[in-house]
């Protein structure tokens, strides 16, 4: 069982920055898949970036701009958000996974995020 709280999110004004923050449970961290999914309201629940092992992938829409990394001493997956569009504004997710499906995974409650003026 993996438990995972996401931190960090916030209003922010366009071409702002954020970083959030997932602190996930267990002493297995390090075997897990790690991603961040968003969801707009109205829309349908989307992926935004995961990294695996070293490998990181990223949506087209924040490729560029968003950069994922993590901490396995600290149990930490982030997420740097720059160049914030007012389209990036959603609930964010963080989840964990050991197998090929993120729904078979582990989520976190949401942190939201608003890019506006």
């Amino acid at each position: 069982q993996v438990q995972l709280v996401e931190s960090g999110g916030g209003l922010v004004q366009p071409g702002g920055s954020l970083t959030l923050s997932c602190a996930a449970s267990g002493r297995t961290f390090s075997t897990y898949a790690m991603g961040w999914f968003r969801q707009a309201p109205g829309k349908e629940r989307e992926f935004v970036a995961h990294i695996r092992g070293v490998s990181r992938y990223y949506a087209d829409s924040v490729l560029g701009r968003f950069t994922i990394s993590r901490d396995n001493a600290k149990n930490t997956v982030y997420l740097q958000m720059n160049s914030l569009k007012p389209e990036d504004t959603a609930v964010y997710y963080c989840a964990a996974t050991v197998t090929s499906t993120w729904d078979q995974g582990y989520w976190g409650q949401g942190t939201q995020v608003t890019v506006s003026s």
